[in-house]
């Protein structure tokens, strides 16, 4: 499958020809009679994550709206702006840039390719035509901590994770809060890799927690996270999965999976901006309108125990009825010299 999934990234990635980063947009060419929309990752798409997600959801795009699409790995933040321009430069209606680190180069390429609409995931900006994408995987890593609470043996439980990012940190302290709620005194141990990749990394630092007395895991570390399933089936401890539907990767440590819709929520993104009613903004999407959610493994359901899944199940439902709340994130706001020309809206979870 990875393999797979190999080819068809390098083959995309030669279509879009994305070589060659124009630095101005002098020849802007659109294609009024077609609908293109580009993808920037930061990481390999056969990580069976957050980036897989991305690459999920740019198939829907792709056979539900009839789209011409584009994809780039960005191997580097100097590579940020360039693939932007390339893109935009060619005439891409849409470019989905899939993560908090695509922000500032967003804002600063933007305003140059007006008829071109930029969406940062898990981003904090907003333009006239910037938007940002929150996934509120937070609530569904409360949930994990909760049920983490109620199965712990030792009081101790571990994060690991890629590099420490807004909505990872976030989702550590979502993660935190939940598992203290059953065990106030309780202790969750973090560790950060530095980056995505290093399934080893990963790997090392799930069992020095494991060595502190954590047995259960849960990591946002994208394709490295690799590396804290193998420590947990080694180890003997269970693990939870992150961004998407991890459970069949590890059958037999993945207790369940905090996934967030990306798919479907860059559908929606791309249909709305093909038909025009795309309004810009900071866009936050959770439980409450299921774009985010805890994926139980039907493999694994009978070692957890009736009462921490009714515990689980009690903390989901109070975040959906705005009993748990969460903190809101800072929005940054970029004004070009007529301020009057964009539309910054904002859209909290409902109290």
């Amino acid at each position: 499958m990875r393999n797979s999934l190999r080819a068809i990234f390098v083959a995309i990635v030669l279509i879009a020809g994305c070589h060659r980063y124009p630095r101005t947009p002098d020849e802007v060419v659109h294609d009024e009679t077609s609908f293109s929309v580009a993808l920037l990752t930061p990481g390999s798409i056969s990580d069976a994550g957050w980036n897989a997600a991305a690459f999920d959801g740019m198939e829907l795009i792709k056979g539900n709206l009839a789209a011409r699409t584009g994809l780039v790995q960005t191997t580097s933040p100097t590579e940020f702006e360039d693939a932007m321009r390339d893109f935009a430069t060619r005439g891409f209606n849409l470019i989905f840039a899939h993560g908090f680190e695509y922000s500032d180069s967003a804002l600063k390429v933007a305003p140059l390719f007006p008829k071109t609409t930029f969406i940062v995931t898990s981003g904090n900006v907003s333009a006239s035509n910037v938007a940002s994408l929150i996934f509120k995987i937070e609530e569904a890593a409360y949930v994990e901590g909760v049920l983490a609470g109620g199965m712990s043996k030792s009081g101790v439980v571990g994060a690991i994770g890629g590099i420490p990012l807004p909505a990872i940190k976030l989702a550590f302290d979502g993660f935190r809060r939940g598992f203290v709620s059953v065990q106030p005194k309780g202790r969750v141990l973090e560790s950060f890799t530095g980056n995505f990749d290093d399934v080893g990394a990963a790997k090392e630092a799930a069992l020095a927690q494991i060595g502190e007395g954590a047995d259960l895991l849960m990591h946002s570390a994208d394709a490295a996270g690799l590396g804290v399933f193998q420590a947990a089936l080694q180890a003997h401890v269970y693990a939870f999965g992150s961004n998407r539907n991890q459970n069949s990767i590890a059958p037999d440590v993945v207790l369940a999976s905090a996934v967030a819709d990306i798919p479907n929520a860059f559908l929606v993104t791309a249909t709305q901006v093909k038909g025009g009613s795309f309004h810009p903004g900071v866009i936050e999407m959770g439980m409450r309108d299921g774009m985010v959610k805890v994926v139980y493994n039907a493999h694994l359901k009978d070692r957890i125990p009736a009462a921490a899944r009714e515990r689980a199940d009690a903390a989901e439902k109070d975040i959906i009825a705005g009993k748990i709340t969460f903190p809101a994130p800072a929005v940054q706001q970029a004004f070009p010299a007529s301020p009057s020309q964009i539309t910054i809206t904002a859209t909290p979870i409902p109290k």
